[in-house]
């Protein structure tokens, strides 16, 4: 298969809302990042994040094997240190291979409505 996708993607607008309403996890607001490798290697790419006061933040690891897909949730990136809810935040994800990049965000914080979006990331 030919190579899809770009090595450096861009979300210049995340920002995880806070506080949550429903049950957990299936209430619990969140951004992800969703990954396509569609090539026959491995992708060990990297993200950063930058905010608006503050140093950018990173390398987080991100494995996403050949020909596979991975949803991560941003809310769950931990090392080096967790990403700050509830605070804009811009994204760049850099890959050693062509991958895709799709962004979602799931808005939990009125009671009893569940807010999705999802857009793709701008290609760099």
């Amino acid at each position: 298969m030919p190579d899809v996708g770009a090595r450096v993607w861009v979300v210049p607008g995340g920002h995880i809302p806070f506080p949550s309403n429903g049950p957990e996890p299936a209430f619990t607001s969140f951004d992800e990042i969703c990954v396509l490798n569609a090539s026959d290697t491995r992708a060990d790419a990297q993200l950063w994040f930058y905010y608006e006061d503050a140093e950018p933040v990173g390398p987080y690891a991100i494995v996403v094997d050949a020909r596979r897909v991975r949803h991560v949730r941003v809310n769950d990136l931990i090392d080096p240190e967790a990403v700050r809810l509830d605070r804009p935040y811009g994204c760049l994800l850099r890959s050693p291979v062509p991958v895709v990049v799709q962004f979602l965000r799931q808005d939990t914080r009125l009671p009893g409505v569940v807010a999705l979006a999802a857009t793709m990331a701008h290609p760099a």
